[in-house]
């Protein structure tokens, strides 16, 4: 294995929230014309692979939160999870499920969070469908009841 212009009107979703229409999402949600395939790291990564196959691969992640912080992404540019195709969402759980063995294996985390950020307010900024991979262990923050919960400051606990 180895858009430019004027800003997007909103209009109303079948569920009946606000969504933004105008932009191309298929490309790039948050409509930043500076990004693209040509100019996208995970297109033609630099760093070496942990693991590859013909839909998907993993790499370290260039800022890891913790030792092993890995992740999993499409062989296309797709600009989020939502917008990959059936065949590379099941190649990329499929690269999770190896990667997670992988980072008990070698970094033996007591615990692994896995997850994504779809579109800017969500806290995307490469525009282009990863999964983040990270190992957690006892000890790395004060209180970690709740996990990604606490993605919102203050509104994780229950």
């Amino acid at each position: 294995m180895s858009e430019t212009g004027s800003k997007p009107e909103k209009s109303t979703s079948p569920s009946g929230s606000a969504s933004r229409s105008g932009a191309n999402p298929s490309h790039n949600p948050a409509g930043d014309p500076s990004r693209g395939p040509a100019r996208c790291p995970f297109c033609a990564p630099s760093a070496p692979k942990i693991i590859e196959q013909r839909l998907a691969y993993a790499i370290p992640d260039a800022y890891p939160v913790s030792d092993g912080h890995a992740l999993v992404i499409p062989r296309r540019h797709v600009a989020d999870y939502f917008r990959m195709h059936p065949e590379e969402k099941s190649a990329c759980w499929e690269l999770v499920e190896w990667v997670r063995q992988y980072l008990l294996d070698r970094y033996q985390p007591t615990g692994i969070n896995v997850g994504f950020n779809c579109g800017r307010s969500a806290g995307q900024t490469i525009y282009h469908a990863h999964i983040h991979v990270i190992p957690r262990y006892d000890g790395d923050t004060l209180n970690p009841r709740g996990g990604v919960r606490h993605c919102i400051p203050g509104k994780g606990d229950y």
